[in-house]
């Protein structure tokens, strides 16, 4: 798990290196065909990544504690401009989350879960392993999709 973990926090810096070469204006566009921007992707996928690992597992019943979960849950579109502000918390929360559940990870808190049927890939997740395997994958269709909306607005 320490490499898929290790994995995660390359790909999230990636996304940061995207984010970081482009003005806030841009963070913020939506281009033709696309129903979100580049920092609704991001945001996503950290809410996400959360969500995923402790409410749908059982180890938490509530999602409260997830910073922006309204603005960035699944189903969620943009409707607000984004400010400088948030776009360095959520740089912060991207890599703070991942620390955060690999700690969770290493105490054992996720030893029992409880299996949970994935809307986006039809997948039933059975493991915590699983769980993260299938994070990874969406936040890198996540940074797809923002690199394809980066092209779309430096045409």
């Amino acid at each position: 798990m320490k490499n898929t973990f290790n994995f995660i926090r390359q790909s999230r810096a990636a996304f940061i290196q995207l984010i970081d070469g482009l003005s806030l204006e841009e963070l913020n566009h939506i281009s033709e065909g696309f129903n979100n921007n580049i920092i609704w992707n991001f945001g996503h996928i950290i809410v996400s990544t959360q969500t995923l690992c402790y409410v749908r597992t059982g180890i938490r019943q509530s999602a409260d504690f997830v910073q922006y979960l309204a603005a960035y849950q699944k189903g969620s579109k943009p409707s607000y401009t984004v400010t400088q502000e948030e776009v360095d918390n959520l740089k912060k929360l991207a890599l703070s989350t991942i620390a955060e559940i690999e700690a969770d990870y290493d105490k054992g808190v996720f030893a029992t879960i409880q299996p949970y049927d994935t809307a986006t890939y039809g997948a039933v997740l059975h493991s915590f392993e699983e769980v993260v395997l299938t994070t990874t994958g969406h936040d890198n269709l996540h940074l797809g999709y923002a690199i394809a909306q980066r092209r779309a607005i430096k045409k």
